[in-house]
C-alpha cells in the first residue's frame, strides 16, 4: 500500500502562529491595526527597506506601485511573458499595455538583452519578476532603466529571502512586490508587502490602499481626543491587510531563514540526486547569491525519454506526489493572445522551458522521508 499522498506546497504554521491569532482575535481590533503596523516595521527592518506597506495581496501591491508610479492609457511596462497573469492584468488595471518578453533558457528570469530591444518612447516601468526565488540579473537591468528615465518594480512573489550580489531583493528597484499566499516562503494564507525608498511613492501607496483615505483606521480611532475626521483625496482601492494576516505573518518572518535553509538542503538533495537522469536541474546563477528556493523547477529532456511532460506528472501523482507547473506562459492564454495577436512561436525560449517545466513539492515541512519519497518515484519514472 503506497503513503498517504505528498501535497505540491502546503504551509508550516507553528503555535506561535496561532497564539498570535488568538491574541488578536481576544484584543476585539481584527482589521487594519497594531499587528499590520508592527509587521510592516519588521519586515521593513528584516529587508533593510526604509518603507514597507502591507497589503492583502501581491496583485493589489503591483497595481498600488504602478499607479504610484503614475502609469496610465497609453503607456507600455515591459514584463517576462513566462510568469503568473497578476504581473500583466495590473498594467491592463490602468489602462496601459504589457510588453512581453522572453526569458533567460537558463535561469527562467526575463532576458536583459530583450528589454533593451523592447524599450520605446512609451515605456514607463519594467518589471522583472525573480522567478522561483533566484533573482533576475538586475545590474543590467538597473542600468537600462537609468539610461532610459524609467522606473523598475520588482515581482518578488516567490523571492523571500533572495539576496542579489549582496543586495537584499526589496531594495534595489524603486519598488518591491511580495507575495504571502499559502505557498509561499513566508505564508499567511493571503497578503503582500510592497517595499521602497521612495516617500513620496509610499505616501501615494498608503492613501491609495485604502479608498484614497488620508488617514487609516488605526490613527482615527487610537488618538486619545475623538479624531474621526478624515477627507477622501483620490479614488483609491481596497487593498489593505488585517491584523488577522499579520499576526501569523510577524512569527512566519521570525522562520524565515531557517525556512531558506530547509528548502536549500532539499534543492541540494533533489540536484545531487538527479544527476545522470534525462532532465536539467534548476541553473544557479550565480551561488553566491541567496536563492529562496521557492519552487524547483525541472526540465525534462523529453527528446531521451517516452513519456510526455504530462504522462510525467500523472505517474508522480500515481505515486502519491504532488507538483505543479511554472508557468503557462502568458502568451499562451486567451485574452492575451487574442488581445495583442500572439502566436506560441513568438516567445520560443519560454515555450520551450514550459513545455518540459514541472515543479516538484519543496517546502519546509517536508521530511526527509518526504524528500526521498520524490527522489524514489522520479527516478523510477524516467529510469
Amino acid at each position: 500500500m503506497r503513503k498517504g499522498f505528498l501535497p505540491f506546497s502546503p504551509p508550516l504554521i507553528g503555535e506561535e502562529e496561532i497564539a498570535e491569532v488568538v491574541d488578536t482575535l481576544r484584543s476585539g481590533w481584527l482589521t487594519t491595526g497594531p499587528k499590520t503596523a508592527r509587521f510592516e516595521r519588521e519586515f521593513a527592518q528584516y529587508v533593510g527597506a526604509p518603507q514597507a506597506l502591507a497589503v492583502n495581496s501581491a496583485t493589489a501591491g503591483l497595481h498600488l506601485a504602478l499607479e504610484a508610479i503614475g502609469v496610465g492609457p497609453g503607456d507600455h511596462v515591459i514584463t517576462p511573458v513566462y510568469t503568473f497573469t497578476a504581473c500583466a492584468e495590473v498594467i491592463r488595471y490602468l489602462g496601459a499595455d504589457p510588453v512581453f518578453v522572453d526569458i533567460e533558457r537558463a535561469t527562467f528570469n526575463i532576458d536583459p538583452q530583450r528589454i533593451e530591444r523592447a524599450l520605446t518612447s512609451r515605456t514607463r516601468a519594467i518589471l522583472p519578476v525573480h522567478l522561483g526565488g533566484q533573482a533576475c540579473d538586475m545590474e543590467p537591468i538597473v542600468a537600462l532603466a537609468r539610461e532610459n528615465g524609467v522606473k523598475i518594480i520588482e515581482d518578488a512573489a516567490h523571492a523571500l529571502p533572495t539576496v542579489y550580489k549582496a543586495r537584499m531583493v526589496g531594495t534595489i528597484g524603486d519598488a518591491t512586490v511580495f507575495s504571502f499566499y499559502v505557498t509561499k516562503t513566508l505564508a499567511t494564507g493571503e497578503g503582500g508587502m510592497v517595499t521602497t525608498a521612495s516617500d513620496e511613492m509610499a505616501k501615494r501607496m498608503k492613501v491609495m490602499r485604502l479608498h484614497g483615505i488620508d488617514r487609516d483606521v488605526w490613527d482615527r480611532y487610537t488618538a486619545d481626543k475623538p479624531n474621526w475626521y478624515y477627507e477622501v483625496v483620490a479614488p483609491g482601492f481596497k487593498y489593505n491587510m488585517s491584523d488577522l494576516m499579520a499576526a501569523i505573518g510577524i512569527h512566519q518572518l521570525k522562520n524565515i531563514d531557517r525556512f531558506q535553509k530547509r528548502r536549500e538542503e532539499i534543492a541540494r538533495r533533489y540536484t545531487e540526486a538527479f544527476s545522470g537522469l534525462p532532465l536539467r536541474t534548476p541553473h544557479v546563477a550565480r551561488p553566491e547569491d541567496t536563492h529562496s528556493w521557492h519552487l524547483y523547477v525541472i526540465q525534462l529532456e523529453l527528446e531521451k525519454i517516452k513519456l510526455t511532460r504530462n504522462q510525467f506528472i500523472e505517474r508522480m501523482a500515481d505515486a502519491g506526489i504532488g507538483t505543479s507547473v511554472h508557468f503557462i506562459p502568458l502568451h499562451l492564454h486567451p485574452y492575451w493572445r487574442d488581445r495583442y495577436s500572439l502566436k506560441p512561436e513568438d516567445f520560443p525560449v519560454a515555450l520551450d522551458c514550459y513545455q518540459r517545466a514541472v515543479s516538484l513539492p519543496i517546502y519546509p515541512k517536508m521530511t526527509d522521508d518526504d524528500v526521498e519519497r520524490v527522489i524514489t518515484a522520479v527516478r523510477q519514472i524516467l529510469s
